[in-house]
């Protein structure tokens, strides 16, 4: 039997989203970020001394913070379930004490991205939009292909209404409610 296009149902974009998660080989993540589905290979070593160095960095500074690297997001207005998982998310200790895997993403002080070949655009375009309207404080984007981190402050809607923009190697001052600095020079 031979199915035509027009003769195969549409997937709502939701279930295809459920059904790539539940079959997505081990280490891949699955995100559905402004209603498209996109599905990310396993980081790289490079990818991955940087995430750890913030997540050293956030502990010495800030022991009442947990660091998260894999906890799903649920952004309001990216698609019916906007659901993304962050490279790190720095929220106050046990705000994601239960078992759920995406989350109301109220209790986030900081989400960041580490650029990969296969997520910097989405990292660079699509995510702060959601991030904006969660009215998550502060987004740092390390864009490794330009080699800068770009620390978006101010949500408002959208967008972010501040942005700065720092060479990789810098310090960067990240504002309240983090209030410490951040030094790439590691990265």
């Amino acid at each position: 039997m031979s199915l035509v296009k027009d003769q195969v149902p549409a997937m709502p974009v939701e279930d295809a989203f459920v059904m790539f998660s539940a079959v997505a080989p081990k280490g891949w993540r699955v995100e559905l970020i402004e209603g498209e589905i996109h599905a990310t290979p396993p980081a790289d070593g490079e990818h991955e001394e940087i995430v750890s160095e913030i997540t050293g960095q956030a502990r010495d500074h800030r022991k009442d913070l947990a660091r998260y690297t894999g906890i799903g997001l649920y952004l309001p207005g990216a698609s019916v379930s906007g659901q993304v998982e962050p490279d790190i998310v720095l929220a106050p200790k046990g705000s994601f004490a239960d078992q759920e895997e995406y989350h109301d993403p109220s209790p986030v002080l900081l989400v960041a991205e580490v650029t990969s070949k296969s997520t910097g655009d989405n990292d660079r375009h699509k995510k702060i939009l959601g991030y904006a309207r969660a009215g998550i404080p502060v987004y740092l984007l390390i864009d490794r292909k330009a080699g800068h981190a770009v620390l978006y402050t101010e949500p408002a809607g959208e967008e972010y209404e501040r942005q700065e923009t720092f060479k990789l190697s810098k310090v960067i001052p990240l504002p309240e409610p983090l209030g410490f600095e951040l030094d790439t020079s590691q990265f």
